[in-house]
């Protein structure tokens, strides 16, 4: 008998590169959860940002099902990755498998949850503050990458996380993307075209050691820069680099 062919591929750069982009660029995701009285397989849909790091956050009600069953079982897991036309199935996703840890209020993490998720998500505004809303962080410990028919991969926890000056970015990170947004908004428009985006009226919505997340209404890009972030110091120069980049490119009268 000949031997079973494998059919997961070896993880290399392209995979994890693709893995991450899914995940800086999901909005929605479905999460699945064990239910808290027999166990069974829950899924529900939750809105989802990510930390400095890569980490998924999402906002959830206390009093939801699928919240109470991550609060009883942290084990969970979150499919990423929305279709377009023709088959659905022709598009990558992700599955992360992942352990949920309730964020606390008042602490320094829960300002930075609340601040990377409104920027992604401006109208949750409505309901972040009220009792029974909490952010939790969703740790990846693994995942399952499909990258198209033939395409499939693992990649671990550690693969799809952000190293890099985590910590000073996300101390100049918001008064970084109002200064974009406000006085700069021709050089978010270039990232948005380097980006492979439409014309339209851009906005910076996050920046981290390996990219820029740029929105317009319903529309999600991810520009990655050219090289990760080693300090804090590359910013400037490599947003600035970026956008005479998106001026080259400008072919228009």
């Amino acid at each position: 008998m000949s031997e079973k062919k494998d059919v997961i591929r070896p993880t290399d750069a392209e995979a994890i590169g693709l893995a991450k982009q899914l995940l800086r660029t999901a909005q929605f995701g479905a999460l699945a959860v064990l239910d808290r009285d027999d166990g069974s397989p829950f899924v529900s849909r939750a809105g989802v940002a990510t930390a400095m790091d890569g980490t998924p956050i999402i906002l959830v009600s206390l009093l939801s099902q699928h919240t109470q069953a991550i609060l009883a079982d942290p084990r969970s897991s979150l499919l990423l990755g929305e279709p377009g036309k023709g088959d659905p199935l022709a598009y990558p996703r992700i599955s992360l498998i992942c352990r949920a840890e309730k964020i606390e209020c008042e602490s320094v993490a829960y300002e930075q949850a609340r601040r990377r998720y409104l920027n992604r998500h401006p109208k949750a505004k409505l309901y972040v503050g009220l009792g029974d809303f909490n952010f939790f962080a969703l740790r990846v410990e693994r995942a399952s990458l499909n990258g198209g028919f033939g395409k499939a991969y693992r990649l671990s926890g550690n693969e799809l996380r952000t190293s890099g000056p985590n910590d000073e970015l996300e101390e100049i990170e918001q008064s970084t993307i109002d200064h974009m947004n406000s006085d700069h908004a021709d050089a978010v428009e270039r990232y948005a075209q380097i980006a492979g985006a439409k014309e339209g009226r851009w906005r910076v919505t996050g920046i981290d050691a390996e990219g820029v997340d740029l929105s317009s209404e319903s529309t999600i890009k991810r520009l990655n820069f050219p090289l990760p972030l080693e300090k804090i110091d590359d910013l400037r120069g490599t947003l600035a680099k970026l956008a005479r980049i998106g001026v080259a490119n400008d072919t228009s009268c």
